[in-house]
């Protein structure tokens, strides 16, 4: 089933294979999306569907250093050179909006402010990208910090950050995405909102679920309002515990959103499953669940073979599978899945920062230097 056909909104897909966000911090000057991004997309395009790396819909969205934005003239100019190169090999593209939350340092913050967050809560060892010197991207000279301590949103300033990602949206249909992503998943702004240990809030944002949803429901209804629903998706991490974020009740709540989601009518809602080792499988009766909840597409990404996508197709519970790592070192990946080729395996050494190198040069074709497991996405 991976290689069959799919229609995903308005957009009819050649296999089920998705290109997931992977963050390699390769913008340029400005957080502007550079010809080398476009290369190294087009050399991909041949996925079903690419999700870009999360961009941010404003300065005080970004949370490390060279991730880029879709938030000024440039940058859109930017992506619209990554589009133009995805669609003419005939690939399909919708950009992942970002904003980071907590999750960043003062030093990449408009005029040194303090990040912010649904509360005023700091998560020890997590940490985020920065270039103190400023030497840019090829340098790859960037130092991993904590995270710097975020204060908590005014409910005046939320309405604000609601309309930055519609604007981010408007911008990424101007830059020629097909569609677009919400990150809500990882312990960034959406998800400091939906989880209960990192939303301490007891005003309309805080407490109960339904109030807790609020921001995911208010963005994701002023992004629709943009795009459409059919053009638009959400990415979930339902029972995992990335970056602080800690629910007590993970499945309740991420049942909740999905219902949501389902009300809204977005095409799909993207699953990232735990991808470390020794990580637990996400429990069949909970995609069973989901599935009955939410009428829409499901895509599900994390540490997937080619056996366990198969079996989640046949299952009924995703209609695609995205693969991370294994699209960093091999370009063509759908066609050395459906050959059975061995996988070229990542220079983890050059995911974050460089240039070409580790980034735009591995080779297509069957000449292989070692197989690799088949990963789920990259940050740092």
């Amino acid at each position: 089933m991976l290689f069959t056909p799919y229609r995903l909104g308005g957009l009819l897909l050649p296999n089920r294979i998705v290109m997931p966000p992977m963050t390699r911090s390769r913008a340029g000057t400005g957080n502007v999306p550079t010809a080398l991004m476009a290369e190294y997309y087009r050399q991909r395009a041949s996925a079903g569907l690419i999700v870009s790396e999360g961009t941010q819909v404003s300065q005080q969205g970004q949370g490390y250093a060279w991730t880029p934005g879709i938030h000024s003239r440039e940058q859109v100019a930017g992506w619209r050179g990554v589009t133009d190169a995805v669609h003419a090999a005939g690939g399909r593209i919708f950009a992942q909006l970002w904003h980071v939350g907590r999750v960043s340092h003062v030093s990449l913050q408009p005029g040194g402010a303090a990040p912010v967050s649904s509360s005023p809560l700091l998560a020890e060892g997590v940490k985020v990208f920065i270039d103190p010197e400023g030497r840019g991207p090829e340098a790859a000279a960037g130092q991993l910090v904590q995270h710097s301590a975020p204060r908590v949103l005014a409910v005046e300033e939320i309405a604000g950050i609601v309309h930055d990602y519609a604007d981010a949206a408007r911008n990424a249909l101007a830059a020629g995405f097909d569609g677009v992503e919400l990150h809500a998943a990882n312990g960034y702004l959406i998800n400091q909102f939906i989880d209960s240990q990192a939303n301490t809030r007891t005003d309309a944002y805080g407490g109960s679920l339904p109030n807790r949803l609020r921001f995911l429901r208010e963005v994701a209804e002023a992004v629709a309002a943009v795009t459409g629903p059919d053009r638009l998706g959400v990415r979930l991490a339902p029972l995992t515990t990335l970056q602080g974020a800690v629910d007590d009740t993970p499945q309740a709540t991420y049942l909740g959103a999905a219902k949501v989601l389902d009300n809204l009518g977005v095409a799909y809602i993207h699953i990232a499953e735990a991808d470390w080792e020794d990580a637990p499988d996400m429990p069949a009766a909970f995609k069973e669940a989901l599935r009955l909840i939410y009428r829409g597409s499901l895509i599900y990404a994390g540490k997937y073979t080619m056996e366990r996508a198969e079996t989640a197709l046949r299952n009924g519970w995703a209609d695609l599978i995205g693969f991370g790592r294994p699209f960093i070192a091999n370009p063509d990946l759908p066609e050395r899945l459906r050959r059975q080729w061995p996988l070229n395996a990542p220079d983890t050494s050059r995911f974050f920062g460089g240039s070409a190198a580790g980034y735009t040069d591995y080779p297509a074709g069957p000449s292989l230097k070692q197989d690799i497991t088949l990963e789920e996405e990259v940050q740092p």
